[in-house]
């Protein structure tokens, strides 16, 4: 699959999680807010039912109340005045509570504000026919019931119950169509919502269908690629293995043969300076013979230095100045070489994983160097360091080059202070040796790592090849080598080392 086709394929796939989820938002929305009028509605609908059974009970409180002002004037019994009392007392509460339940409704306000009244007058006649029952006043008391006056108001109380039933009823049957049609819609949108997302699932599933055929056909490919990957790079492995041998024997025998010459030159160097005394002798003997100068003492020996004057004397210390020159450089010559041999040795040498205390080992390299650390007044720390299973020789010359190092490039006149610590993390061994030394250029934080390559005043001896060496350690023992560091401000070099280095690991480099 080209990058443009797995491109639109990404751009689908994403388009179509955003169409699922603006659909899913969409229902949920939805269905909140038609639940939210699904129940206001139906709370208003359960509201006007209450409405209507607070009308029929303040009905009935009165009604209790007329049956029992007629039973008392009938019987004067003290027990249908109390249930007369019980009646109005809970009349009272009930007219109230009906109060509430109606205050949104203006239409029903009207019709209460109307009947309070009403209300108000029927309790007073009940109350006046009882008093005037309990004075013996019978006569008076009936001719208040006979004039019908409290029919004409329970009438109109009758009246004014039956409208605001009416309303009620009313409201009923709006705040009823209203929930179900709130609910009818809560329904069809998660219908719908659910169709969709019932499409957008089948999309899905074909789209995830197709992308799992091409990526069963991508990996198919890929461990075919993978098979020819692995045996190309075998065979280009046992071709690098085969050439790096290569230039390992060609650089030790081409170091090897260059002792020969050298040992030639630094012979011919000897005797050059041999002659230089035989020449010179002779030249001074001519000087003296040509200025009729006295014969040299017969006990002067053969091998006192001539006495020269003039040109004479400047030609000798040109002399002796250029064969300490190639004294030097014969020197630097026979240093490199033993370099480039001993790299070559250790580059065929074959690493052997064994377990390695690396506090111990680190100690015992302290050890070593403890006279060079307390002429620099330097204190090495070790902090806790984890063990690994590494080759032993290997990660001793690591850290005693690094050790070595950070002794080497101390400021003058400083104490010294030297601290090596570790820690793992997934598997690997994280070293890390600090110091408060010069300090590297950042722009020199490669070059230092490149063979027969220096950084900074060069008034130390060296090669340049112990940190090319060192990081070719690292890297043969399957690690990574780094430097965080700033002129003047100490250095840090970082190791990082597998915990447990297997022998098939092992790559020459």
């Amino acid at each position: 699959m080209t990058a443009d086709a797995q491109r639109k394929r990404a751009i689908g796939h994403i388009l179509l999680l955003a169409a699922g989820l603006l659909v899913l938002t969409v229902i949920s929305a939805g269905s909140v807010h038609l639940v939210n009028e699904a129940r206001e509605d139906a709370r208003t609908v359960l509201r006007t039912l209450e409405v209507e059974n607070q009308i029929s009970l303040v009905q009935l409180q009165l009604r209790r109340a007329e049956s029992a002002q007629r039973g008392y004037l009938a019987t004067l019994r003290p027990d249908f005045q109390s249930d007369f009392e019980q009646a109005i007392s809970e009349l009272t509460p009930a007219l109230t509570k009906l109060s509430q339940l109606i205050t949104d409704n203006p239409v029903q306000r009207r019709l209460i504000n109307e009947m309070m009244p009403l209300y108000d007058q029927r309790i007073e006649e009940f109350r006046t026919t009882n008093e005037l029952a309990r004075s013996k006043r019978m006569s008076d008391a009936a001719k208040i019931v006979r004039e019908g006056i409290g029919r004409d108001t329970m009438k109109h109380i009758e009246d004014l119950a039956v409208r605001m039933r009416t309303e009620e009823d009313r409201l009923f049957v709006e705040r009823t169509t209203n929930a179900d049609r709130s609910q009818t819609l809560a329904a069809s949108i998660t219908g719908i919502g659910s169709g969709f997302v019932v499409v957008l699932a089948g999309i899905a599933i074909f789209m995830v269908r197709r992308s799992s055929h091409a990526r069963d056909q991508a990996a198919a490919r890929l461990r075919d690629s993978h098979l020819n990957l692995e045996a190309t790079v075998d065979e280009r492995t046992a071709d690098l293995r085969e050439a790096n041998d290569e230039i390992q024997r060609f650089a030790y025998i081409v170091s090897h043969d260059l002792r020969s010459p050298l040992v030639n030159i630094m012979g011919f160097t000897s005797e050059l300076e041999e002659l230089r005394g035989d020449i010179f002798k002779r030249i001074a003997a001519l000087s003296r013979e040509q200025s009729a100068a006295p014969s040299a003492p017969e006990n002067a020996t053969d091998t006192a230095e001539p006495v020269l004057e003039g040109p004479d004397k400047q030609l000798s210390e040109d002399f002796s100045e250029a064969l300490g020159f190639i004294k030097s450089s014969i020197g630097k010559m026979d240093r490199l070489i033993s370099a480039i041999l001993s790299l070559t040795r250790e580059g065929r040498r074959e690493f052997e994983p064994v377990w390695i205390d690396t506090k111990e080992l680190i100690e015992a390299i302290v050890t070593t160097v403890a006279h060079q650390a307390a002429e620099a007044q330097a204190e090495i720390r070790i902090d806790t360091l984890p063990n690994i299973v590494s080759d032993r020789l290997a990660v001793e010359q690591i850290f005693s080059n690094l050790i070595d190092n950070a002794l080497k490039y101390l400021k003058t006149g400083v104490p010294g202070e030297i601290t090596v610590r570790g820690r793992t993390k997934l598997g690997f061994a994280i070293f890390e040796l600090s110091d408060n030394g010069r300090g590297i250029d950042p722009k020199d934080h490669q070059r230092i790592f490149e063979l027969f390559r220096r950084a900074g005043t060069q008034d130390r001896p060296g090669q340049g090849i112990g940190l090319a060496h060192v990081r070719a350690l690292v890297r043969r023992l399957g690690g990574t080598m780094s430097v965080a560091s700033e002129l003047h401000r100490g250095s840090t070099f970082t190791i990082t080392l597998p915990v447990n280095w297997s022998a098939n690991r092992n790559t020459r480099t």
